[in-house]
């Protein structure tokens, strides 16, 4: 009796501490390098809101912060060190791609294979409007450590458990879900102009990075989060017009 309710500690409760200890390992490695980001960012911790921006081609993931109502401030830069695929959107289950477009981190893993892991919302309304009949969408996109990637974002396993940590804490104390937008490029002129110079102008995918291109410019100039919504008669992405301010 006692051997197989040492078996069952082992496969039921172990795993479980195991987890536990790995989110409390970070925190105790990492806590006082969070703190420090946001303090020398000027932003409290944890912060009223968090923004996560991803570029596939620069391989960079930006922590921006702040409060509800002002403009956030970018609070660190980790680069990718493995994501797989090409430029453009993920439509279907073992294409590889890191999705782009518009989407939340909607669930924390601390028992990853890859070290911590954050679950990205795909598919969302407009990767379910592209879908192709009867080829599954796949998913399990997940921002993870271990430097390696089959259609996830993978950053170095110290960068993760900051990350990590910073997410977490920030949707603990806010109740809400942290958006992060995935862009293939940053979408200024130059950048949209390289991802389009070989595609017809009537291309489906030019068409969708531009459809992306507003909540990138809303951003740099406003420094807020951008609205987004999904246009459900044509699955483009479209975003609420910046409030205008008054005299």
């Amino acid at each position: 009796m006692r051997f197989l309710a040492t078996v069952l500690w082992v496969l039921l409760v172990a795993p479980a501490c195991h987890a536990a200890d790995r989110v409390a390992a970070a925190r105790e490695a990492r806590s006082k390098q969070v703190a420090a980001l946001f303090s020398k960012a000027g932003v409290s911790w944890p912060p009223e809101q968090l923004y996560l921006r991803a570029f596939k081609h620069e391989r960079e993931l930006e922590v921006w912060a702040g409060s509800r109502t002002g403009a956030l401030v970018k609070v660190q830069t980790y680069p990718f060190c493995a994501a797989s695929g090409v430029l453009g959107p993920k439509r279907r289950q073992g294409d590889e791609q890191v999705p782009e477009g518009f989407y939340t981190i909607d669930l924390f893993n601390p028992k990853s294979s890859f070290h911590l892991s954050m679950r990205v919302s795909y598919p969302n309304a407009a990767d379910r409007f592209h879908k192709v009949a009867g080829v599954p969408l796949g998913g399990d996109i997940y921002i993870h450590g271990s430097c390696v990637s089959i259609g996830c974002i993978a950053i170095e396993n110290g960068p993760i458990e900051e990350l990590y940590l910073i997410t977490l804490d920030t949707r603990t104390k806010t109740k809400r879900d942290v958006p992060i937008h995935i862009f293939p490029r940053r979408l200024d002129a130059a950048g949209l102009a390289a991802l389009t110079k070989d595609l017809p102008p009537e291309s489906p995918l030019a068409a969708f990075w531009r459809s992306l291109e507003p909540a990138y410019s809303q951003f740099e100039a406003l420094r807020r989060v951008p609205v987004t919504s999904v246009d459900p008669k044509t699955g483009r992405y479209l975003v609420k017009p910046a409030p205008t301010a008054h005299r």
